[in-house]
C-alpha cells in the first residue's frame, strides 16, 4: 500500500487495488486526471481542518449518541410550534411501505429499474387530485416555497405578463424563497391585510391590478391560521383583469374547508408534509402543483406528471410519464425551469396516509384539529395580559399576543422550556404590528392535557 493510501471503511472502493482497476479501465494512471479542467490556482492543497476520522463502529455509534443527546425533541416535550412544519401522527405503515427497497430513494424512477413507483406516484396523484378537486397534480418536488414559486412562473409564462401580487399574510421564509426563485425574471408586489381580521385588503388589491399583473398568489389558511373567506370574490376580481389567482394551502386543512379549486383558483400549490410525513430535522417536505387538465396549464409544468402510457406491446398500458418533453429532463436548456430530485417518497407516504384515512378520516382528523385548537384559544384568552390576535376563523394555526404581559416572547419561551413545554414561533422581529406575538398550533397529537399545562405556565409567567 502506497503512502497516503487508506481504505475507508464507509466509502466503497476505496481498496488501492480496487481503485488502481477502476483507473485502468478508464484509461488513466492517477486521479487528478480527472480534475485537470480545474485550473491549479483553485485547487486546494493543504490539509483540511476536520478531526481525524474514526474507524470503529462502536466509537462512531458512541460518538454520535453523544453528539445527538442535545437535542431537544417534541417526543420529549409539549411542542405547539409550527409556522410550516407540523407534528402530526403518521401511521406506522407509511414508514413500512416507503422503507421497502423498491420505494427508499427521493427520485421518482425510471423505466429501466422501477418496481412500482410509477403506479405508486400514479396512485398519489389521483388521491391528491380528488382531495383538492383538481385534475392534475404534479410528482411532489423540493417543497412548498420551490412550489409557490414554479406556480408564479407558469402563470407568468401563461398570461405573458410580469408582476405578480403576493398576499403580504405569507410565510416570511416562503416569501424569501419566491424572491430568489422569481426575481428579477418577474416583479413582485405585496397586498396588504386588514389588520382586525388578516383578511386580504380588497381596496388594495383593486388599485395594484393592472395590466402586468400575472397572477395573485395568496395562502388560506394563511400563515397566521387564519382563513380567508371571500375567495371567490377574490377570484372574480383576479379574473376581470386577465390574471390567473394562484392559491397555497395545507392539504391537511381540506376536511372541513373548500379546496381553492372551489372558490376559483387556476392554480394550487402547498405541501405535503402534514399527509403522512414526519418532522425529522426540518421536515419531510414535498412540494405539490395542481391544475385543471388544459394544454395552457400542464404544458408550462417543468416538473414531472405519470399517467397511463401506451408500451412497446400493442393493446397493452403501462404507467409513465405525461408529455415528458416539456421537462428539463429531455431539453435540458431549453427547459422552461430546471427540476432536479423529487421527493417523491414523500409523495408515496403521502398516497398511504389518503388511502387510508378516506374523506371521512381526513374529515374526523380536521375536526379534532378544530376543536383542539378552538379550546386552546379560548383557555389562553382567559389567561392575564395574554390575548388572541386577528377576529377570524382559524385553522390549526393562531397568534397569541403576549404583549399585555409586559414580558417578550423569548422570555417566555425560555422559561417554557424549563418546564418541558415548546412555546409558539416568535413573531416579534417580522413586523411592529407583531411585537410580542408568537405563533402557536396544535394539531391532532396535542391533547387537553398539553394544552392546560400550557396555560398553568403561563398564569404563573404573568
Amino acid at each position: 500500500m502506497a503512502a497516503g493510501d487508506r481504505v475507508h471503511p464507509y466509502i466503497p472502493n476505496s481498496v488501492p487495488d480496487v481503485k488502481a482497476k477502476m483507473l485502468a479501465e478508464i484509461g488513466i494512471d492517477d486521479i487528478d486526471t480527472l480534475y485537470e479542467d480545474i485550473p491549479e490556482s483553485l485547487r486546494f492543497r493543504g490539509e483540511l481542518n476536520i478531526p481525524e476520522g474514526i474507524t470503529s463502529e462502536l466509537e462512531l455509534e458512541r460518538h454520535m449518541t453523544d453528539v445527538l443527546s442535545v437535542n431537544r425533541t417534541c417526543s420529549e416535550n409539549i411542542s405547539f410550534l409550527g409556522g410550516g412544519c407540523y407534528r402530526h401522527y403518521v401511521p406506522a405503515i407509511c414508514d413500512e411501505i416507503t422503507g421497502r427497497a423498491e420505494f427508499l430513494t427521493a427520485y421518482a424512477g425510471e423505466p429501466y429499474e422501477d418496481h412500482g413507483r410509477f403506479q405508486a406516484l400514479f396512485e398519489y396523484q389521483s388521491l391528491m387530485g380528488e382531495l383538492l378537486e383538481t385534475d392534475v397534480v404534479n410528482v411532489p418536488t423540493y417543497d412548498w416555497g420551490q412550489a409557490a414559486s414554479t406556480s408564479i412562473r407558469m402563470s407568468g409564462r401563461i398570461t405573458d405578463r410580469d408582476v405578480i401580487l403576493i398576499g403580504d399574510t405569507i410565510s416570511p421564509d416562503r416569501l424569501q424563497v419566491i424572491r430568489t426563485y422569481c426575481e428579477p425574471v418577474m416583479k413582485i408586489e405585496l397586498v396588504q391585510h386588514a389588520p382586525e381580521t388578516a383578511a386580504l385588503d380588497l381596496e388594495d388589491l383593486d388599485k395594484r391590478l393592472t395590466s402586468s399583473v400575472a397572477a395573485l398568489y395568496c395562502e388560506n389558511p394563511t400563515y397566521f391560521g387564519t382563513v380567508e373567506e371571500h375567495g371567490q370574490v377574490i377570484a372574480d376580481t383576479v379574473h376581470s383583469n386577465g390574471s390567473l389567482f394562484v392559491v397555497g394551502v395545507d392539504p391537511v386543512s381540506l376536511g372541513v374547508i373548500k379546496p381553492p379549486s372551489q372558490y376559483g383558483a387556476d392554480i394550487t400549490c402547498g405541501d405535503i408534509q402534514s399527509l403522512g410525513n414526519h418532522q425529522y430535522f426540518g421536515g419531510a417536505l414535498g412540494g405539490f402543483i395542481a391544475t385543471r387538465d388544459e394544454k395552457k396549464y400542464v404544458m408550462e409544468y417543468p416538473s414531472r406528471l405519470f399517467g397511463i402510457s401506451k408500451t412497446e406491446r400493442e393493446g397493452e398500458w403501462g404507467f409513465g410519464d405525461v408529455a415528458y418533453e416539456r421537462t428539463s429532463f429531455a431539453v435540458r436548456e431549453q427547459g422552461k425551469e430546471f427540476i432536479g430530485t423529487a421527493a417523491a417518497l414523500y409523495g408515496i407516504s403521502s398516497a398511504v396516509y389518503l388511502s387510508l384515512l378516506g374523506p371521512q378520516g381526513i374529515r374526523e382528523l380536521d375536526q379534532n384539529i378544530l376543536q383542539k385548537s378552538q379550546y386552546a384559544m379560548k383557555r389562553l384568552a382567559g389567561v392575564d395580559g395574554v390575548a388572541i390576535k386577528f377576529d377570524a376563523f382559524h385553522f390549526k394555526e393562531f397568534v397569541v399576543d403576549f404583549t399585555g404581559t409586559g414580558k417578550a416572547v423569548q422570555e417566555i419561551n425560555d422559561a417554557l422550556l424549563e418546564q418541558g413545554i415548546f412555546g409558539g414561533k416568535d413573531l416579534s422581529r417580522l413586523s411592529a404590528e407583531l411585537e410580542g406575538c408568537a405563533l402557536y398550533a396544535v394539531t391532532e397529537v396535542t391533547t387537553q392535557e398539553d394544552i392546560d399545562r400550557l396555560v398553568e405556565a403561563l398564569e404563573v409567567l404573568s
